[in-house]
C-alpha cells in the first residue's frame, strides 16, 4: 500500500482509503460480523484512514465502525465523520438537515460514543446542497465557523466538506478555509470532472479524497441501489459496459477500481465495502495495471453518460 499527505491536513493516508456508507445497508442488506470482519481486513492490508457519518444507514454505519474498532490502537487509524445531515433509519433518504452550532457539537458527542473516541482527524460538513440547497448558507455560515472553533479547541484536526455538486466545490475551494474535500462520483469510468477541480484544491493544499470510484453502484454487475437517479435508459448503458466486460472475462467494477485509484494526482481514493472478500479484491485490483484497450471500449459505451450530473 502507498501513501500520500492529504494536504494541509498532514495526515499520511493510504492510496485506497475505506468509505463506510456499506456497513450501515445503504447499498446493500449485510451481516454485521461480516462487516467488522471487512474493518479488520482493511487495517490488515494497509488502509489507514476510515470515513463515516451519522447519516449512513441512520447511525448504523458509526455503530458497525465503533465496534470493529474497539480495541484497535488509535495510532493504526485516522477517521473522520461528518456533520450537518441525519437521515430516518427506517427509511433512507428521509433527511434532516441542521447545521447549527448546538446540534453540531450535539452531533459530534454522538458520534464520539459511537465510535469510542474523543478525537476526530477530519470532520467533514455533509450535503449542504441538499434540500435545493435551502440550507447551504447557513451550513456555509454557521456550519463552517462551528467546525473552525472545534479545530481551534483542539477537538478534531481538520475542517473538511462533503458535497457532489461542481458548482458549488468551485465556490467553496475558491472562497472558503477547508483543509479536506470529499468529492465523490466524480472520477470514475463515467465521470473525470474531479480534474477541473484539482488546480483549485492544490492552490490552497487542500486535500482531495475521491469517493465513489464505482460510481455509487452503477459500476458494478449488481447495478446501483433503488434511490439513485439514472434512468432505467440510462442504467441500461452501464448494464451495456459490465456486460461488454463479463464477454472479454473480466469485471466492470475492477476497470473502475482501477481506472479512479491509479490517479497519482489524487491522494487517496475511497471505497465502499461490507465484505472482507470484497475488500481483499479492491486492494488486488489497485495494484494491477488496468487493460488501455477494454477502457477505451467501456468509455465509448459509457459516452452518452459521460460527466453527467446526477440529482442526489
Amino acid at each position: 500500500m502507498r501513501y500520500n499527505v492529504l494536504g494541509k491536513t498532514g495526515l499520511k493516508v493510504s492510496k485506497l482509503s475505506f468509505g463506510t456508507a456499506a456497513l450501515g445497508g445503504v447499498f446493500y442488506d449485510v451481516d454485521e460480523a461480516e462487516a467488522i470482519r471487512a474493518v479488520h481486513t482493511a487495517l490488515d492490508l494497509g488502509i489507514n484512514y476510515f470515513d463515516v457519518a451519522p447519516a449512513y444507514g441512520g447511525t448504523r454505519s458509526e455503530t458497525v465502525l465503533g465496534k470493529a474498532l474497539k480495541g484497535i490502537s488509535r495510532d493504526r487509524y485516522f477517521l473522520s465523520t461528518k456533520v450537518g445531515k441525519y437521515t430516518n433509519p427506517e427509511k433512507y433518504g428521509d433527511d434532516t438537515l441542521d447545521y447549527s452550532e448546538a446540534r453540531i457539537r450535539r452531533s459530534l458527542d454522538e458520534s464520539s460514543a459511537r465510535l469510542g473516541t474523543d478525537y476526530f482527524d477530519i470532520i467533514h460538513l455533509h450535503d449542504i446542497e441538499y434540500h435545493n440547497r435551502k440550507h447551504t448558507e447557513w451550513g456555509l455560515d454557521e456550519g463552517l465557523s462551528t467546525l473552525h472553533a472545534l479545530k481551534r479547541e483542539e477537538r478534531i484536526g481538520a475542517v473538511g466538506m462533503g458535497i457532489y455538486p461542481l458548482d458549488l466545490w468551485r465556490r467553496i475551494l475558491r472562497d472558503y478555509e477547508i483543509d479536506a474535500a470529499v468529492i465523490h462520483s466524480h472520477y470514475c469510468l463515467n465521470d473525470t470532472s474531479l480534474l477541473d477541480l484539482l488546480p483549485l484544491a492544490r492552490a490552497k493544499n487542500v486535500g482531495v479524497v475521491a469517493t465513489s470510484p464505482l460510481g455509487s453502484g452503477l459500476l458494478t454487475d449488481r447495478g446501483p441501489a433503488h434511490w439513485h437517479a439514472a434512468t432505467p435508459e440510462e442504467r441500461s448503458i452501464f448494464k451495456k459496459a459490465a456486460d461488454l466486460c463479463h464477454a472479454q472475462g473480466t469485471n466492470i467494477s475492477k476497470l473502475a477500481i482501477q481506472f479512479s485509484s491509479q490517479l497519482p494526482k489524487i491522494p487517496t481514493v475511497m471505497f465502499s465495502a461490507a465484505d472482507p472478500e470484497l475488500v481483499k479484491r479492491n486492494v488486488e485490483w489497485h495494484e494491477e495495471p488496468f487493460d488501455p484497450a477494454l477502457l477505451d471500449q467501456v468509455s465509448k459505451i459509457l459516452a452518452p453518460v459521460f460527466n453527467r450530473q446526477w440529482t442526489y
